[in-house]
């Protein structure tokens, strides 16, 4: 039998140049691996067509994405409303593939009574009411926080409805647990987040300065490269390297107020590797609790000692992997006392254990098209 799956992806899967498109993108060429024929229809609202996912998919389509007012409504969560798209469920209806949603963004179709019986699957990211909440919680921004806010309760309200309109896979036990007991989902398993073919790579030795790196342009993660700047490094007289995707003029003049520290923005991928094989220390606090951190990920594969708040590293089972720090206090007393400590071979084994059987891709690619055609 021809395995043949409809996946729709929130965005354009390609390049991989941000965390969110990692699981999107590499679960492709994994789920080819096992024969699967793989229908991609993705929401393109700036990334444009990418001839590369041809490579993986039998065919690709794009849909535009409805953004502006005409897409706020006081039922519908604005991620889901605005990819309402009829174009899409046409084409879907054509036959009856079983249809991998990749967030919930994609599930509006879930709400159409036209696919009742039809096998349908989702790929939570993050509790997503809950993510957007903690948006809201930590947004700098009046009405960033009145947005985030609404979406969180509109979320909710929409997740708790098709909990059990489809089968879900999430990326941490965590998110699993919630869904269960907050949203009382019926079919819910844990797959973890599909990865580049790393390998553990993380040099022995000492390295060269404090890591924090993200997309600097997001609220929570320009808010935690101040609160490292002002909190934590106004305490210790140690190099800083921050770097990531549109740092703003705010974060800029703070760091020049720091002579240790230095601002990389926007670096390539291969100088952001570069970047993360060199440092010493990786620095990654957190304000959100759901999903799991690429960069943390990245950064056990291929760097060297991390530092966290408990929320990065909450419900990912990887604690033993990382220091971690509930305080700006407890930051600077474990940088200082990692910054001279050389990263042993036995740091690297206890990742080897627990990275290497967890994210391999062809394991739980197998996952998914057993719980798809059984």
């Amino acid at each position: 039998m021809i395995k043949q799956l409809h996946i729709i992806c929130f965005t354009v899967p390609y390049p991989v140049d941000y965390g969110g498109v990692y699981d999107l993108f590499y679960k492709l060429s994994s789920l080819q691996k096992q024969g699967v024929q793989i229908h991609l229809h993705c929401f393109d609202y700036g990334r444009g067509k990418q001839a590369n996912l041809e490579k993986y998919c039998a065919s690709v389509h794009y849909y535009e994405r409805f953004t502006g007012h005409t897409s706020i409504t006081n039922k519908l969560p604005y991620i889901v409303s605005s990819r309402r798209n009829e174009s899409l469920l046409a084409r879907l209806l054509q036959d009856d593939h079983p249809i991998l949603m990749e967030g919930i963004h994609c599930t509006y179709l879930l709400n159409d009574p036209r696919f009742i019986g039809r096998k349908c699957f989702v790929r939570l990211h993050n509790v997503e009411y809950q993510y957007y909440r903690e948006l809201s919680r930590n947004a700098s921004l009046s009405f960033r926080k009145l947005y985030y806010g609404i979406e969180s309760w509109l979320l909710r309200r929409y997740e708790k409805k098709i909990a059990n309109k489809a089968v879900f896979f999430s990326v941490t036990t965590a998110d699993a647990i919630k869904y269960s007991t907050s949203l009382h989902c019926g079919d819910i398993s844990t797959i973890p987040v599909f990865l580049p073919d790393w390998k553990l790579v993380s040099k022995e030795g000492p390295g060269n300065y404090c890591l924090y790196q993200g997309d600097l342009g997001v609220d929570t993660n320009e808010k935690a490269a101040i609160w490292l700047l002002q909190k934590v490094f106004s305490k210790i007289e140690l190099p800083l390297v921050i770097a990531g995707k549109n740092p703003s003029v705010k974060l800029e003049t703070l760091v020049k107020e720091n002579p240790r520290a230095v601002l990389i923005g926007n670096p390539s991928q291969e100088q952001m590797q570069t970047l993360i094989a060199d440092a010493q220390i990786h620095l990654l606090p957190s304000y959100t609790t759901t999903g799991i951190k690429l960069k943390l990920l990245n950064a056990l594969f291929n760097g060297r000692h991390c530092v966290v708040t408990p929320e990065t590293v909450e419900g990912t089972e990887l604690e033993s992997t990382c220091h971690i720090a509930a305080s700006a206090n407890n930051f600077a007393e474990i940088i200082e006392l990692l910054y001279h400590q050389r990263f042993m071979e036995n740091d690297i084994l206890v990742r080897k254990e627990l990275l290497q059987n967890r994210f391999d891709n062809c394991r739980n690619a197998e996952l998914i098209v057993k719980k798809i055609w059984g």
